[in-house]
């Protein structure tokens, strides 16, 4: 499949850091920038950190993206604030919003999905993740924050971590509900898949493990041109 103008813009320019501490710092990546390289993805994050910390230890991210969502991706300057990032994910606390532009818009304004899911695969269609009763848990809130032209612009928040999880769960919205561009779970768009990690909160893991309660972190990434390019600004 060609191209999309995301990916064909993604890694010109280096993702902007949002938010920083002394040992982590959080980019806004752009869509159709990969985390790490693979077969199709020869070029990736990875080959871009040299340039976030020159002279000094490569960072390293905290968690992943799928390719073409944008938005807020943590990574780490040392391998002790890594370990302190990916325990705090694995009890947890990291909370994240996401927005999602959606087709076929539901009816309500707001909801929780509870679909736990699994992977499966096959030689034609390669994998996907599917509701699975016997698979993962995986729980999601959502909200809508407006609606325009049979679209509308959803607000996840998700319990759990797992693979394409709100990909997944968008199409537990209303029938024929999918995220705008979703070429796996939807239908492809050429301005790409319409999925944005807008905000992320975590503690602070430079504080001191005997400091008390964690201080909290939050870091919040612009809504993209690709949403604003469709009548979506919002700004909340």
């Amino acid at each position: 499949m060609p191209a999309g103008p995301a990916e064909r813009q993604a890694g010109k320019a280096l993702p902007p850091v949002i938010a920083e501490g002394r040992g982590w710092f959080v980019i806004d990546k752009p869509a159709g920038l990969a985390v790490h390289p693979g077969p199709k993805t020869p070029h990736s994050l990875e080959a871009l950190l040299p340039a976030y910390a020159p002279g000094r230890p490569l960072p390293a991210p905290a968690h992943r993206l799928d390719r073409d969502t944008s938005g807020c991706l943590v990574l780490a300057r040392r391998a002790s604030v890594l370990r302190r990032l990916a325990a705090a994910f694995a009890a947890g606390q990291v909370e994240k919003r996401y927005w999602a532009i959606i087709e076929n818009a539901p009816m309500a304004e707001s909801g929780h999905v509870d679909c736990p899911l699994a992977k499966t695969s096959t030689r034609a269609g390669g994998w996907r993740m599917v509701e699975d009763e016997s698979g993962k848990p995986a729980r999601t809130g959502w909200t809508v924050l407006a609606r325009q032209d049979g679209l509308a612009l959803v607000e996840f928040r998700p319990e759990t971590g797992r693979t394409h999880q709100i990909r997944v769960h968008a199409t537990k919205l209303a029938p024929g509900a999918a995220i705008l561009g979703d070429p796996v779970y939807g239908r492809a768009h050429p301005a790409g898949m319409m999925l944005h990690a807008r905000e992320i909160r975590f503690p602070d893991p430079d504080q001191p493990a005997d400091a008390g309660p964690p201080d909290m972190k939050t870091a919040e990434a612009p809504c993209p041109g690709r949403f604003l390019a469709l009548g979506f600004d919002w700004t909340g």
